[in-house]
């Protein structure tokens, strides 16, 4: 059995255990310790924290991430890290709001339900939790989906709320050759069992904020966006909310009729979508509709951009877009939430 250590995390004085064999920040989520998060791979630095004392060595990652000299100061990432001794760790991007209140891991058999054709390249999937028969979760947030018969898992955002217990929904980008979003062509069916382990990621709402709302999106994107509008709809939110979906063509649209009605209790909502190829049959859809990429869109409707609190998610180049726009308008990094997860970006 492997040894255990204690690890003391600095400013905010929180304790918790840890064992020699599993890394540091899973040992957090566990415990119910919501640390910032992202990729949880080593290919990103949200995790990036400093050992002030301690023995830490760390799994393959990514010096992009944290290069060679930023771990000879003692710079480590969490999500690689393996603790071999009692450990005092300085946070360095941390959501005190967060840290005790979000929920612990959870592995859970589930069941699926449906396998929905929304777009020629998207695809929704509805999952019935089974054992055990529920599922603690925030908006907004994600999960790993087991690739079935393997030990390879997938991430994917979930695009329901909590109050829906009897299911659990996932919008999923088709690539070529997936290992898991093939399968929903041919190799899963209603019926079928999907381990699931969960949640993860810092894409919720903030308990008291009073900001504006600027949710950006595309393609499998609009699963924790979508999940973002039905809490607030179902919360009666009055701030002023605006959602900007980007996608190629007007038949690259969907939930649009959910997304109007998600609107219509809203006092203060704006939908607009950004086709980058051509805005052709948009106008029978009802939606407005106009050309270019997204982040443009945004740019040129949100001039007040950063008095704003801004949601992201969608294909790595749209959120890097969004990032430099957020950036050159002004938007403190705290008004800005995302999360980097790898493993659903290349589903090979």
């Amino acid at each position: 059995m492997a040894d255990k250590h204690r690890i003391s995390f600095e400013p905010v004085d929180i304790e918790m255990e840890v064992g020699e064999d599993e890394k540091i920040l899973d040992a957090a989520f566990r415990q119910g310790i919501h640390l910032m998060h992202g990729c949880r791979e080593g290919q990103c630095s949200a995790c990036k924290s400093y050992v002030l004392d301690g023995e830490i060595q760390m799994e393959r990652y990514s010096t992009f991430a944290c290069n060679d000299a930023e771990v000879e100061e003692g710079y480590v990432l969490l999500c690689r890290a393996h603790a071999f001794s009692d450990c005092t760790i300085e946070l360095l991007n941390f959501d005190e709001e967060e840290l005790l209140n979000s929920a612990p891991l959870q592995r859970i058999r589930t069941e699926v339900v449906e396998i929905v054709e929304h777009t020629h390249d998207i695809v929704g999937l509805k999952l019935k939790p089974v054992d055990p028969p529920a599922y603690e979760f925030k908006p907004g947030q994600y999960a790993d989906l087991t690739i079935p018969g393997t030990d390879e898992h997938r991430s994917f955002s979930m695009a329901t709320i909590p109050s829906t217990a009897d299911h659990i929904e996932f919008v999923i980008k088709k690539y070529p050759g997936g290992r898991f979003s093939a399968l929903l062509d041919d190799g899963i069916a209603a019926g079928d069992t999907i381990e699931l382990t969960g949640p993860y990621g810092n894409f919720t709402l903030k308990n008291g904020h009073v900001l504006p709302l600027v949710l950006m999106a595309g393609g499998a994107g609009m699963a924790p966006v979508l999940s973002l509008l039905r809490h607030l709809s179902e919360t009666g939110d009055t701030r002023r909310i605006r959602f900007y979906y980007g996608a190629r063509t007007a038949a690259d649209l969907f939930y649009l009729d959910e997304i109007r009605a998600l609107g219509e209790r809203l006092p203060d909502f704006g939908f607009v979508v950004a086709l980058s190829e051509s805005t052709e049959g948009a106008g029978e859809l009802g939606v407005t509709a106009e050309p270019g990429m997204v982040t443009d869109v945004v740019a040129a409707r949100e001039p007040e951009l950063h008095r704003s609190e801004v949601y992201l998610c969608g294909p790595p180049p749209m959120v890097d877009a969004a990032l430099a726009l957020a950036a050159s308008q002004g938007v403190p990094d705290d008004q800005v939430f995302y999360d980097k997860f790898t493993t659903s970006v290349r589903d090979e």
